[in-house]
């Protein structure tokens, strides 16, 4: 049998005419030429006009029908509104009239308000908040106080006094030492009875809180003598912290006085107001604490002034008190 030649299956593309161009024009309405493609970024632009030059156009900028999300947040920021102020018209809150008049705290004038223990001109005041003028009449009890001038004291305090106005058990107290001043003033912070050093008076109730209140990590430097040498060991624990009954506790900075040929001797820098925390720190560690003295407390010093004598603090040195942060 003769081999049958195979019929090829695959179409011939006809040639185009130019009828068909028409119908092709006719049928969809847009000329073939009318999109051009992009060979280089694959893709298809519409030309509005056959003989315009697509090379010269910008693209078409599309609009997406919603706004895309940024792929991350932004961090949330609490905004706090701004404290307005209030016009100066003589006038001061009654708890810093008597907090200025030497007699407490703020906080502690608070507590004598409320308990009915303060009145301005013969009315009891129970409600905080109240403002009154210098011209008032205000009276704590059955005393009678007035806006005192503000005082500021410096003592380089001996060992053996008690860092209060007064013991019920009639030990000595540092005000035995500062006698009688025209303006009553009170010890800001506490060194205990053992302690020497640099110590603080006045009846500025609003600086003695900014210096003894921890948020503002008031400078305080001790010079700590124990019973033994103190290895380079415990000086990094002290500097890296420890874990006290109350809480964990770091100093600032510790290191050996002088050029550390006395291993006994250390200073420690601080701004903690806990109870007895410098003691504490190195009785942790096993040491008896032989002598505490503070040399430094917020930029003042003990420079010229002898255990157990006080003097005046200058205007600059005040002003300074004021200026720091807080």
């Amino acid at each position: 049998m003769e081999n049958k030649p195979k019929k090829n299956n695959l179409r011939t593309p006809k040639k185009e005419t130019g009828n068909t161009k028409k119908n092709y024009q006719s049928n969809t309405g847009f000329s073939k030429n009318k999109f051009s493609k992009d060979t280089k970024n694959n893709k298809f632009e519409h030309s509005s006009n056959p003989t315009e030059d697509t090379s010269q156009k910008s693209k078409p900028k599309h609009k997406l029908p919603f706004e895309r999300k940024p792929l991350f947040k932004k961090p949330f920021q609490k905004t706090t509104p701004k404290p307005v102020k209030r016009e100066d018209d003589g006038t001061m809150r009654l708890n810093r009239y008597i907090a200025n008049a030497g007699v407490c705290s703020r906080r502690e004038a608070d507590t004598l308000i409320l308990s009915g223990a303060v009145s301005v001109n013969g009315k009891i005041i129970t409600e905080l908040g109240v403002r009154v003028l210098e011209t008032d009449k205000v009276t704590v009890g059955k005393e009678s106080i007035k806006h005192e001038q503000k005082v500021y004291v410096l003592m380089n305090k001996p060992k053996n006094f008690i860092t209060s106005v007064s013991d019920p058990k009639g030990r000595k107290t540092v005000m035995q030492l500062v006698g009688k001043l025209k303006q009553r003033v009170y010890p800001v912070g506490r060194l205990d009875r053992a302690t020497t050093g640099v110590l603080m008076f006045t009846n500025d109730g609003d600086l003695a809180k900014k210096l003894t209140h921890p948020r503002y990590k008031i400078k305080k430097i001790y010079q700590v003598t124990t019973d033994k040498n103190v290895p380079q060991l415990h000086i990094k624990q002290i500097s890296e912290g420890i874990e006290l009954e109350d809480g964990w506790i770091k100093a600032d900075e510790v290191s050996y006085v002088g050029k550390g040929e006395d291993r006994r001797e250390i200073g420690i820098e601080i701004h903690s107001g806990k109870n007895r925390i410098v003691r504490r720190i190195f009785e942790h560690l096993g040491y008896d604490v032989i002598k505490l003295d503070r040399v430094y407390f917020a930029g003042l010093t003990k420079k010229d002034l002898a255990r157990g004598q006080w003097r005046y603090l200058t205007e600059e040195e005040v002003n300074f008190l004021k200026m720091l942060p807080g």
